[in-house]
């Protein structure tokens, strides 16, 4: 029979398989990531934290750089959820003010941890590179995709690439400028100057 038994709890043993122990797993990995980092990442500890075994764990991930990369998108799923302030103004300046401040707090730190750690795995280091190309497009378009049904936006503006354009020029930011987070008034400039009339532009033509 398969399926794994769970460390003795407060009330006894219970059984979890599948989904539910995965979930279990992954929780506790990112818990340890934002608590040790990702040199502090373990399979012992992670199935302590688990209640479950190590076995299960490399049933599901061959080994810690795997279980890490799934963990770290687990950890930027649950902080890119799209905002909705009512505005598309609102939440565009939310999505990026968001972006800023994870650059400097121990989700960017995991995600350089992981980028410098995995080299020898370009399978994992093209999933993690994907993960941070993508930058959350789809909080993007869900945004937008809101802001089109509330007629703020024209139909033609729900494209990927249009989207994204904030977090591309956001990106650009930390490129050319070097610097840990941007002021908050170039957030403020891209969202009004670009991205705002971007996409009410999209209309024309």
């Amino acid at each position: 029979m398969s399926g794994e038994r769970t460390e003795p709890g407060p009330t006894g043993p219970s059984r979890r398989r599948g989904a539910v122990l995965e979930e279990a797993i992954l929780r506790a990995a990112a818990d340890e990531l934002l608590e040790s980092g990702y040199p502090g990442l373990t399979m012992d500890r992670v199935a302590k934290r688990a209640g479950t075994n190590k076995n299960a764990i490399y049933r599901r991930w061959p080994n810690r750089a795997a279980l890490g990369v799934a963990a770290y998108r687990r950890l930027v799923k649950a902080q890119t959820q799209p905002p909705d302030t009512g505005t598309l103004r609102g939440d565009a300046l939310a999505l990026l003010r968001q972006i800023n401040c994870d650059r400097s707090s121990p989700t960017g730190e995991i995600l350089r941890s992981l980028l410098s750690s995995i080299g020898d795995e370009p399978e994992l280091l093209a999933e993690l590179q994907s993960q941070v190309g993508d930058g959350g497009s789809a909080a993007w378009l869900t945004v937008l995709g809101r802001a089109v049904a509330r007629g703020e936006a024209p139909p033609e503006a729900l494209h990927p690439r249009v989207a994204t354009v904030a977090l591309t020029l956001l990106r650009n930011e930390y490129v050319t400028q070097g610097i840990g987070a941007i002021p908050d008034a170039v957030i403020t400039e891209i969202v009004d100057e670009v991205y705002l009339p971007l996409i009410h532009g999209r209309a024309i033509g």
